[in-house]
């Protein structure tokens, strides 16, 4: 549910809310936030709540000390796991200069920026997500281990699975918070888990990918364990992924799949440093299922993109991402790439399974390609992109 300010106003009043978390993000999308009393909130959607950018990742080139942040508030949801007495709700913010111009640096602001470029063309973009993620053991100080909660393998069930009942935990959670999950199961490495979702609107996807980092290392840490989102959490076992399915028809229907699909992979290896910005990123290419090579099946599900039809339209399937990437840039990358297809009506290059030209096959290659790219230079701020390639 999406709410409006009045709306937001008058549940702050009457469902007895005590603290407002006004959450942001770095330029890396690690969710930061600040709470504020419910007699703050009318100054933070008209002035917004200062913060000291200089402590921020990626904000630290602003010549500003301060930044502001201004709640976005069709995005208020309840933290499910805070007391119903007092209760703790939570808005994504946009981050703005005191002059009330969105800050450069504000990946939320570039995903609007992409957004509102495709609607201006008349082109409709949807992203949905399969997300992987381990569950650890934690030592009896608290601190995570590299002990995977169970042993079980691809889609197995109870007792195998150990991780069952917190998928189900982290899903109803979720589903409490104004969110829809799709389905979860056991994937292939020992305590690997992955929950996926229904496409919707870049920003909301976004919005969405975020929540469910959150949930997921809520809900694992009241349960005494640790979810690692990283791409290679254990060495020699399969990596986690980021899938990402992409949607794309213009104002009339028309599905531009084949065009967008064919922009992503002429522009993949510019933006791979956004889509996989740790060392360990590369580690997972080529290792089990995870693609190496830059090319595209409508049958095998390893290769980098697999395309096909669902529901009459065609689902452009993008296997490199991983979840530690900042989902607004990704998503925001994507769009302009896909634009790029559609404008220059780019046709996808033959079909391919085991050839192609490979991906970066390291952070200093993927940055190096990066600071050259005039395609990520006209989307992302310098600043930002010198923190991925200088991290």
């Amino acid at each position: 549910m999406e709410y409006t300010l009045k709306e937001v106003l008058e549940y702050i009043e009457e469902e007895d809310a005590k603290f407002i978390r006004l959450a942001f993000r770095d330029a890396y999308g690690v969710q930061k936030n600040i709470s504020v009393m419910p007699g703050e909130i009318a100054k933070a959607f008209e002035d917004g709540i200062p913060i000291n950018a200089s402590e921020i990742a990626g904000f630290e080139g602003s010549t500003l000390s301060k930044l502001f942040l201004k709640p976005d508030p069709s995005t208020m949801a309840v933290l499910p796991w805070r007391p119903d007495s007092g209760r703790v709700v939570r808005m994504f913010c946009d981050v703005y200069t005191y002059d009330g111009v969105q800050f450069a640096c504000d990946t939320r602001g570039i995903l609007k920026a992409a957004e509102k470029k495709a609607k201006d063309a008349g082109i409709n973009f949807k992203f949905g997500s399969e997300s992987e993620f381990y569950l650890f053991n934690k030592d009896d100080y608290g601190n995570p281990t590299d002990i995977p909660y169970d042993n079980a393998g691809y889609m197995d069930i109870a007792p195998l699975d150990r991780g069952e009942n917190i998928r189900r935990e982290i899903c109803l959670t979720i589903e409490k918070m104004g969110l829809i999950p799709e389905r979860s199961h056991h994937e292939r490495g020992p305590g690997q888990n992955e929950v996926d979702f229904h496409y919707g609107k870049p920003l909301k996807a976004a919005d969405q990918m975020t929540t469910f980092k959150m949930v997921v290392s809520t809900v694992a840490d009241r349960n005494g364990l640790y979810a690692d989102f990283s791409p290679m959490p254990l060495p020699g076992k399969p990596g986690n992924g980021y899938h990402i399915n992409i949607y794309t028809e213009d104002s009339e229907g028309n599905d531009l799949g084949e065009y967008v699909a064919a922009g992503i992979l002429d522009k993949i290896r510019e933006m791979t440093i956004f889509l996989n910005p740790m060392d360990s990123s590369y580690a997972r290419f080529g290792n089990g299922n995870a693609p190496d090579r830059i090319n595209w099946s409508s049958g095998n599900s390893s290769t980098l993109m697999h395309i096909d039809s669902l529901y009459g339209k065609r689902r452009v399937d993008l296997r490199s991402p991983d979840a530690l990437s900042n989902p607004y840039l990704v998503y925001a990358l994507l769009i302009n790439a896909g634009l790029y297809g559609i404008e220059n009506k780019l046709s996808l290059p033959p079909e391919l399974e085991d050839e192609g030209a490979y991906l970066p096959q390291s952070k200093k290659e993927a940055g190096s390609i990066a600071l050259t790219s005039d395609f990520i230079k006209g989307i992302i701020p310098a600043d930002i992109i010198n923190r991925y390639v200088k991290q």
